[in-house]
């Protein structure tokens, strides 16, 4: 009796390679950690992240965050009992309101919040000064136990700018409350964009393409031998 025939390597990679677009395509994305890993409940009636989210048209809550096509646009982690930030916390790098009121939280480290472009609004407990210093909010004021940081300036900007310290042929971009990131211009890449001339995608690609193509003939040929061997 002829044994059954069983699919080659390249098809067998090719019906993974659709299954797992069609998973992808079929099933939501998941929530981020942030929003139920770190504290339980949900976001506080009353917060300021509340009347944020139900302001925003398109915006929902789950847990503690207020989502937006799955990006998390506000963080109420208030009375949470934390010391310290989640190590989840960096998912919430799109937000634009975050509340940390009412925790015992120990200073931050300087880069806690790189990456937080968007930010605009952060409630913090009165004992922590706002990220990047009182140069890089427009308007700080404190109510009580609470400190608000309200509009987050661009580092890179005014008399006091931190665009010096980009080295030449990079512009400076903000990177976070009073964090600055350097980017290079023009042809130039790579370490303080002392590269010169365009990435090599041609041979990036081409050199990607042959692998793929080597590893799946060596698979073909493997499988091809167990089949015979059956």
């Amino acid at each position: 009796m002829a044994a059954p025939s069983r699919p080659g390597a390249p098809g067998l990679l090719l019906c993974l390679l659709g299954g797992a677009i069609a998973a992808a395509w079929g099933s939501a994305p998941p929530a981020p950690q942030i929003c139920s890993g770190c504290c339980a409940g949900s976001v506080r009636n009353g917060s300021a992240v509340a009347g944020f989210c139900g302001a925003r048209a398109g915006a929902g809550l789950l847990g503690r965050c207020c989502l937006e096509r799955a990006a998390v646009v506000g963080l109420d982690l208030g009375n949470c009992s934390l010391s310290q930030l989640c190590p989840s916390f960096r998912e919430a790098s799109t937000a634009i309101v975050i509340d940390l009121t009412v925790n015992q939280l120990e200073p931050p480290p300087e880069d806690a919040f790189r990456g937080f472009t968007q930010l605009q609004t952060l409630a913090l407990p009165v004992e922590l000064d706002c990220p990047g210093g009182s140069n890089m909010w427009d308007n700080i004021t404190t109510q009580g136990h609470i400190r608000i940081c309200q509009g987050q300036r661009n580092p890179c900007n005014g008399s006091g700018g931190l665009g010096w310290l980009c080295p030449e042929d990079s512009l400076c971009a903000p990177d976070g409350p009073g964090l600055p990131q350097c980017l290079c211009v023009g042809p130039y890449h790579g370490y303080k964009c002392l590269r010169q001339g365009t990435f090599p995608y041609l041979l990036f690609y081409g050199t990607l393409g042959a692998v793929t193509i080597g590893l799946s003939i060596l698979l073909w040929v493997t499988q091809r031998r167990k089949v015979k061997a059956s």
